[in-house]
């Protein structure tokens, strides 16, 4: 028999990911409301989740990723790839990018076109501007005053800025914002930064409240499933080390443990499609065939330019003097390379001129390695990452037996229909052509990945994306909100769990189709407006 947690609970939150955090904060502002939080990785006492180049130290890292890999993908010429999910307070905002990135006007309005009453762009704007603490002030686009820091970056590169004027030589306009409904153009990234330092969700939103009486946070917990009593949520069972323990909600149970870390809780409550539950031993509670499909991410074309007579950060780190002088720029002043987001530079354009809108994302990075927790390369160079926005493939999560501690199997299906393929291949044409622009003459970039020996017809530029691509963490859509005759809905669109009472889902899982764009924080609004909607309900 599990240990019966001492306290009663209005509501229960799973995961102090980005979402959990923000929920925790926002439902523990009524005094007379009791939440316990419920986190499966510890406290954010290492110094890499701050300075925010700990990017390259904390993914890959058992201390701070949960190591999770897909299956090996067809798509990407039999590869499987890492995927990296935050473990600690605070979730993936924790080993993230930090960029700042909302989306297309166009990506919420058509969530609303699926019937998804309250989720049009002018709907979710307001919800936006509540969370921000922006650089730029207080305007129709943005907030201040809220927990969610967003600055420009502290540092440039000649490299980047030749870019930005190679893409303007192509006819991309230079932007100030990327945050203003249409991100179609060029510009630095705003970032999740707090004077150089890296501003996660926990430290946004968790730790300024964890003094409040009526808040409760419980780390290293592994939720194991939902206790479920006359076709409603009661409460969850989760293991602290050797210990199983339930805990039980009055009100409501928030699932925020992620498109990844939601799945598996459900699942293993005998809540998913049956096919795949039954043969594991696990008696269905409810048949969802929606919880662990939809599954979305932003697959990136990794292309890598070597470059000579200008400065990158692959040469800058090999060399100790270099080395000693950021850490001492850092120290003093809080800038220079040590407060990189992972890329500097966005580019949004259109990989065709028949798109509607901007439907490929480029990373641009003064800097260059095989993948992330590798070394940098020795030689200077850049990557110039393309992803594709608004993919057509559809992937699945499914856990692979009832032990709460099994890592899931992860299938992005990446590539599989043709769209996702022309796209591909049009991306890697337009990195190619945006570096052979002028701009970039003096600095002589020689293509390293793909290489010059890949063809620039369809069929090789197709293979060489199942080569190079990779995941850009973005995995979204795996208990989608939909209308009550969707087959594949999981939510209605204030977030309640069709078929259970007093369970909701608040986190990137909940998406019916992936935002165009870093979806850090669409998750953050997901849940601002989830907790308002929680809020709503209980008066």
């Amino acid at each position: 028999m599990p240990r019966r947690l001492e306290g009663d609970y209005d509501y229960i939150i799973v995961g102090a990911g980005t979402a959990g955090c923000i929920m925790a904060n926002r439902l523990s502002a009524d005094p007379t409301k009791r939440v316990l939080l419920l986190e499966a990785g510890g406290n954010d006492n290492w110094i890499w989740f701050h300075i925010p180049v700990g990017y390259l130290f904390a993914i890959g890292n058992p201390r701070s990723d949960w190591m999770f890999k897909t299956e090996a993908e067809p798509g990407l010429n039999g590869r499987a790839l890492s995927y990296p999910r935050g473990k600690v307070i605070g979730g993936s905002s924790a080993i993230n990018a930090m960029i700042s990135m909302r989306g297309q006007a166009a990506d919420y309005d058509h969530w609303r076109q699926l019937g998804l009453a309250g989720w049009s762009y002018s709907d979710v704007l307001p919800a936006f501007k509540r969370l921000e603490d922006h650089f730029l002030g207080a305007s129709e686009h943005h907030g201040v005053g809220g927990g969610w820091r967003i600055e420009a970056p502290r540092l440039s590169w000649q490299i980047l800025d030749a870019v930005g004027d190679a893409a303007e030589e192509m006819g991309i306009k230079r932007i100030a914002d990327f945050n203003t409904g249409d991100n179609e153009g060029t510009s630095y990234f705003h970032v999740n930064q707090k004077r150089g330092r890296r501003w996660s969700s926990a430290r946004g939103f968790l730790k300024p409240v964890l003094n409040r009486h009526n808040l409760r946070l419980e780390t290293n917990v592994l939720v194991d499933r939902l206790v479920i009593e006359s076709g409603r949520a009661a409460g969850v069972q989760f293991r602290q080390g050797d210990e199983t323990i339930e805990a039980r909600a009055g009100g409501e149970v928030i699932l925020c443990a992620g498109s990844i870390g939601t799945t598996q809780v459900l699942q293993r409550s005998g809540i998913g499609p049956s096919e795949w539950l039954s043969p594991l031993g696990i008696d269905i509670v409810v048949d969802v065939q929606g919880i662990g499909r939809n599954l979305q991410d932003h697959l990136q074309q990794r292309a890598i330019y070597k470059v000579s007579g200008v400065r990158t950060l692959n040469e800058t780190y090999y060399n100790l003097f270099r080395r000693g002088l950021m850490g001492l720029d850092y120290a003093v002043r809080r800038r220079g390379p040590l407060t990189m987001a992972p890329s500097q530079l966005g580019i949004f354009t259109r990989s065709d001129p028949t798109r509607s809108r901007a439907n490929i994302q480029f990373h641009v990075q003064p800097l260059s390695l095989d993948k992330f927790g590798d070394p940098l390369h020795r030689f200077p160079a850049i990557t110039v990452s393309a992803c594709n926005l608004q993919p057509t493939s559809r992937g699945t999560v499914r856990i692979r037996s009832a032990a709460v501690d099994d890592k899931p199997a992860i299938a992005p299906n990446y590539l599989s229909t043709e769209d996702d393929r022309q796209v591909a291949a049009d991306a890697i044409r337009t990195t190619r052509k945006l570096m052979k622009q002028k701009a970039l003459e003096k600095y002589q970039p020689e293509e390293f990945l793909p290489g010059p020996s890949v063809g620039d017809d369809d069929t090789s530029l197709a293979k060489a994306a199942g080569d190079i691509g990779t995941t850009i963490f973005h995995p979204v859509g795996t208990a989608k909100m939909g209308t009550a005759n969707d087959p594949l809905a999981v939510v209605d669109e204030r977030l309640r769990f069709y078929g259970l009472h007093g369970l909701r889902i608040a986190d990137a899982s909940v998406m019916p189709t992936i935002t165009s764009g870093n979806t850090n924080t669409p998750t953050a609004m997901i849940a601002e407006k989830g907790a308002a909607m929680i809020l709503q309900d209980a008066r």
